[in-house]
């Protein structure tokens, strides 16, 4: 692990180590998400921030008339390309909030654990995007870290986003279920579905479930030999323990 591990995001820092499955929901909300969206040998499906690809297979699996990954960072893009390809399957290296789509040319929009990494602004601009370019009908759906309950104390959100920004090295603000319906109906969506699941990312039990037990004994032993990148593991691992009561990860499916 180079020198750069202090200022790294804490996500790719767990795919560095090995870690597959990066949703705050682990990969039973996951594939709830994307087969609640009944994708369709019809659908053209565009998927926000892919990363490692993991959820990309799962919607390959659906076999969708197109498939199209918008990933902003150039590494994972490339990336990418060893797993999505052929002649209706492509992967754009550009913003979600700005992904160059034609109006209304897209059946399924997936997105997750994205959002909650940009200032509640940009989220809306992300969401925007999204509606305009699903046609009439089409879903988006979002699997994010959330807050809970809906009345959770100000002070106390301030103060887990804050911790949680400083700990992943990312401007996490993750919001409760209420302000997640509440941006997306803003922006012209009607909820159709939501569901939710703990934030156990970093616990045994869920990362055994995710990924199998002989990966998580490789991702075992990769931390245990990266002192920097252990170091910062543990004290996500820490932030998630400490407001276990309050973080939660939902998913959610709204139609245009």
């Amino acid at each position: 692990m180079n020198t750069s591990t202090n200022s790294e995001q804490g996500h790719w820092i767990l795919a560095k180590m090995g870690k597959k499955v990066l949703r705050p929901g682990g990969k039973k909300l996951t594939k709830k998400l994307v087969n609640e969206l009944n994708i369709e040998n019809n659908d053209d499906v565009v998927e926000f921030a892919p990363g490692v690809g993991y959820t990309a297979s799962f919607i390959l699996k659906k076999y969708p008339l197109s498939y199209t990954g918008i990933e902003l960072s150039k590494e994972a893009a490339d990336g990418l390309k060893s797993i999505v390809y052929g002649r209706t399957r492509k992967i754009i290296n550009t913003s979600a909030a700005n992904t160059g789509l034609e109006n209304e040319s897209t059946d399924k929009i997936v997105g997750e654990a994205m959002l909650t990494m940009q200032a509640d602004h940009r989220k809306s601009e992300i969401i925007k995007e999204a509606y305009r370019i699903l046609k009439k009908g089409g879903c988006y759906g979002i699997h994010e870290l959330g807050l809970t309950p809906n009345n959770i104390d100000s002070s106390v959100k301030d103060t887990i986003q804050r911790e949680l920004a400083q700990t992943i090295q990312v401007n996490a603000r993750p919001l409760t279920e209420s302000e997640w319906c509440d941006l997306l109906v803003k922006e012209g969506f009607k909820i159709k579905k939501t569901y939710h699941s703990p934030m156990h990312l970093l616990k045994v039990k869920r990362i055994i479930s995710d990924e199998g037990i002989f990966r998580t004994l490789k991702i075992g032993f990769n931390v245990l030999t990266h002192t920097a990148a252990r170091k910062r593991i543990f004290k996500m691992r820490s932030v998630f323990k400490k407001y276990e009561k309050q973080m939660i990860s939902f998913a959610i499916i709204a139609e245009k």
